[in-house]
């Protein structure tokens, strides 16, 4: 039965081409609009999900109200990391980040400006996921005027990745020792640099002030804390550090400036969150907007339909065509479900080709549509392992859905009707 509902299936495409082309075209143009916003999607979906503890990673934000100023932070003081890790029980890590702009590098006699520099904490490699290539994780940043780079930027001075121990030169006075090199950090996360410098070689990052908010500030959890519980301690953390300070600073308390309709408040957003839900001061990079997703997702999925129902509405217009068919079919005996099984074949002959030709339509469109986007969407094997079976999925469900109303409208006709042209 199969083998002659594909047979048959063939010859009916062929015999009508501008139809099939027709159809063909429409649903390949729909798909292949749609793969590319599913790329996008994707891709804005998995920022930060290549490092392994990203369920446990949080960043500390701090919401300031003074003076009738209301301001959200991406920042907090440079104390706080330390306290965090010492006064909650449930923080297994903690490091901070402080961008300070960046330095002019010297190549023989060049100088290049490279701004992609960043101030790190050793603790950066047990946090987070960065795989070195040369050098050792745990001393890598430990000392001062030591740096660690990516391997784009050791190829770039020293035409090597084999660069530990040599010397990159800042703003022609400043010398660090290269003491790690690590794998380039992947475009899907929230910050993304090419020199981290030791963060004992700031001055800055002694500082004991809590009322100075300057270092962008990450805490592991430890398996099974809840972030909640640690939110919730944050208020009595605030009192014990920032309160004498702003006392001194200010002359009012915790509770008077919290009386006067104020507040200096800790909390918490989840690192797989960061791109897509957040836009506070002081941002280690440009993040994105969840709402875009949300629009993008819909336009995807009324593009498919609108695809399907012009898919439905070209295959019904054409019934008229078929009809006598259908009539002698049913008077040779042929069950109603044999022909429903024959209208749904074609159907998913069509989305089959119709998908084929949307993946390399889409695949020929994609640097085009990086340059609109300002992305850099790539067909990697992760995604082509859940794009395979996903495209399978669609040409089933698609296939079926959309064969669906022409296979049950033509397949109900009444023989003699069709027979004597009363249809």
């Amino acid at each position: 039965m199969i083998k002659n509902c594909l047979k048959t299936a063939f010859r009916n495409l062929l015999k009508n081409k501008g139809f099939t082309a027709i159809n063909v075209l429409g649903l390949a143009l729909g798909l292949a609009t749609c793969l590319l916003i599913v790329f996008y999607v994707f891709d804005e979906l998995s920022y930060d999900r290549f490092n392994i503890k990203a369920d446990r990673i949080y960043r500390v934000n701090n919401d300031i109200k003074f003076g009738g100023n209301e301001n959200s932070y991406a920042v907090s003081p440079a104390p706080a990391a330390a306290a965090f890790l010492n006064d909650l029980p449930e923080v297994e890590q903690a490091v901070r980040f402080r961008d300070r702009g960046g330095m002019q590098v010297k190549k023989g006699n060049e100088r290049i400006m490279e701004r992609r520099m960043v101030y790190a904490d050793p603790t950066m490699f047990s946090v987070f996921t960065f795989p070195m290539i040369a050098g050792d994780p745990a001393t890598a940043l430990k000392n001062p005027r030591s740096v660690v780079i990516n391997e784009t930027t050791a190829k770039k001075y020293f035409n090597t990745t084999n660069a530990v121990g040599k010397t990159l030169t800042f703003n022609d006075s400043l010398l660090y020792k290269v003491t790690g090199v690590i794998k380039d950090i992947p475009k899907q996360a929230h910050f993304n640099f090419d020199f981290f410098l030791s963060m004992e070689s700031l001055p800055e990052s002694k500082n004991g002030s809590w009322v100075s908010n300057n270092f962008v500030t990450y805490i592991l959890l430890k398996k099974g804390a809840s972030p909640k519980e640690v939110e919730a301690k944050f208020p009595a953390l605030a009192k014990r550090y920032v309160g004498p300070q702003l006392q001194a600073v200010v002359h009012l308390t915790m509770d008077a400036l919290e009386k006067g309709g104020n507040y200096f408040r800790f909390s918490l957003i989840p690192l797989k969150d960061i791109h897509l839900h957040s836009n506070r001061v002081a941002e280690l990079g440009a993040n994105g907007n969840i709402q875009y997703v949300y629009i993008f997702s819909a336009i995807a999925i009324f593009i498919l339909l609108i695809a399907c129902v012009n898919f439905m509405n070209l295959s019904t217009a054409r019934s008229s065509n078929r009809a006598r068919e259908v009539g002698v079919r049913k008077v040779l005996g042929s069950p109603r479900k044999y022909l429903i099984a024959q209208f749904l074949t074609e159907s998913i002959l069509i989305t089959l080709l119709g998908t084929l030709i949307a993946v390399f339509a889409a695949w020929a469109m994609l640097p085009l549509f990086n340059q609109m986007s300002g992305k850099e969407l790539v067909v990697t094997p992760q995604i082509f392992g859940w794009l395979a079976p996903a495209l399978v999925l669609i040409i089933i469900v698609i296939g079926c859905l959309a064969g669906s109303y022409p296979a049950l409208f033509l397949s109900g006709f009444q023989p003699i009707q069709v027979l004597t042209g009363k249809v």
